[in-house]
């Protein structure tokens, strides 16, 4: 089974539609909050993502269609002066997993970030989500301190809506 991956492009109603598809299958498995997205908020997605010079996102396509995406969002390093990239969503389709996808795709949004001269890449994993965790150490992530004194970096979050 060949897996294709492909840079998105949301001008592209293909592409469009596997975003909003695959990440509403995304959302209602448990690592994904097990809850469907608002129909408004799936509407309303690509144009919104359209409008963010920060967004890029990558598409797995296989025989029987669009299988993985990755969302990311560029921001910045204060740190090393340098941008970053940010994998906010990875996701692939229960019938695709266990074929390398994810992998896949991680290897092409680092070399999107590599050729944006981003200094690092980065993303969140729920503690739960072993099989991720996995995937993610195999092409090189790790979580991170910057004194090891003080310990490892948490992501947090304040709800505003």
């Amino acid at each position: 089974m060949n897996i294709e991956i492909i840079t998105g492009d949301l001008t592209n109603p293909a592409h469009a539609q596997a975003l909003t598809r695959l990440l509403s299958e995304y959302a209602t498995d448990p690592m994904g909050g097990s809850k469907a997205l608002p129909d408004e908020v799936l509407q309303a997605l690509p144009q919104r993502l359209s409008a963010r010079a920060d967004y890029l996102f990558v598409l797995a396509k296989d025989e029987s269609g669009f299988v993985g995406l990755t969302n990311c969002f560029e921001g910045f390093s204060t740190f090393k002066a340098q941008p970053l990239l940010n994998i906010h969503d990875v996701v692939v389709s229960t019938h695709a997993r266990g074929r390398g996808v994810a992998r896949l795709m991680l290897q092409r949004v680092e070399t999107i970030a590599r050729e944006r001269g981003c200094c690092k890449l980065t993303l969140e994993v729920l503690e739960g989500n072993r099989v991720a965790q996995n995937s993610y150490r195999a092409v090189g992530f790790n979580g991170y301190e910057l004194d090891p004194a003080m310990g490892r970096a948490m992501f947090w979050e304040k709800p505003l809506t």
